[in-house]
């Protein structure tokens, strides 16, 4: 559905009824679902296939909404004010008398948090009394989705709503930091880890230990188009894929370029993309060139190398 009140109406409907709606973001699309039921995270589980025990990223407006669930530190502040919103999560401590559903947090006193900057999403949790869980939208362990024919792809009429937010404009799950303990990055994303360590180096952590938590997207084989890839090759084989990052003089049908002028922020919007181009032109194998691994191509690595887990 395109973006209108209306729509952003009949959407809210379905949370109230504890339907999952598809929505956008500037990361991926979201499968989305009131996080204070139960009822509702339930149904995110058991139409991506997740594990149970594979806890989701919520969904808020802003800083007002999240205190009435999370405790917040110095830290978090800095880094929501550089960062938010946008393509960050952050693991924090629930309140006691938060409404958060356990389903979602794997019966833990942790949660990962952020605030999407897309302003569909934003619309839509403007207008509502409680936060979104949601995961990427497809199925568990599968490419994410980054467009609404993606989501259809996944889903087809399993899904009652989608909003059409256009195709995402980062196209990499969120940065995941830790901020129990020393604060930690779990998963590279949308914002360099650069970035974010130069942030909290301001701050003193020398009396605090590193804290490892299980957090969303850390599964070995994920964002997979369910075909081997090979990493960091020099020359493809016959009848393989090959992803580029950069223009080749050599004209090949095979060829797939996430970025003809080595620009990392382009190949990471069309990673997922590309790798659905792949998969549905029945390719049976794909072989990747070595991408930089520095900024978001350290995310962009990090997604191939799980994706050719075996």
């Amino acid at each position: 559905m395109k973006n209108s009140d209306s729509n952003i109406k009949k959407a809210i409907k379905y949370l109230n009824n504890d339907e999952c709606v598809a929505i956008p973001t500037e990361t991926v699309y979201g499968l989305a679902a009131n996080a204070y039921s139960k009822k509702a995270v339930s149904r995110i589980f058991k139409l991506k296939k997740r594990p149970n025990n594979n806890p989701l990223i919520v969904h808020y407006y802003d800083l007002n909404e999240l205190k009435k669930d999370c405790k917040i530190n110095n830290i978090f502040i800095s880094l929501y004010n550089k960062f938010c919103p946008g393509p960050i999560s952050f693991v924090l401590k629930l309140k006691k008398t938060s409404k958060i559903s356990k389903k979602a947090t794997n019966n833990s006193n942790l949660i990962a948090v952020r605030f999407p900057s897309h302003n569909l999403a934003r619309k839509l949790l403007k207008k509502i009394d409680y936060p979104l869980a949601a995961p990427s939208a497809n199925i568990s362990s599968s490419i994410s989705p980054v467009s609404k024919q993606d989501v259809y792809d996944e889903f087809g009429n399993k899904i009652k709503f989608i909003l059409d937010g256009g195709s995402s404009k980062v196209g990499l799950e969120s940065t995941i930091i830790n901020l129990i303990g020393k604060p930690n990055i779990l998963r590279l994303g949308g914002i360099d880890s650069k970035s974010i360590y130069k942030t909290i180096n301001s701050f003193k952590n020398k009396n605090k230990r590193k804290i490892n938590v299980k957090m969303p997207g850390n599964s070995k084989l994920h964002y997979s188009p369910g075909i081997p890839v090979r990493l960091n090759v020099k020359k493809n084989k016959k009848k393989e894929a090959f992803i580029l990052i950069k223009k080749r003089k050599k004209i090949n049908k095979n060829y797939f370029y996430l970025s003809k002028t080595n620009n990392l922020k382009e190949a990471a919007k069309n990673l997922y993309k590309t790798l659905r181009k792949i998969k549905k032109k029945n390719y049976k194998q794909i072989a990747v060139e070595r991408i930089p691994n520095i900024n978001i191509g350290e995310a962009i690595n990090d997604r191939l190398l799980r994706a050719s887990k075996k």
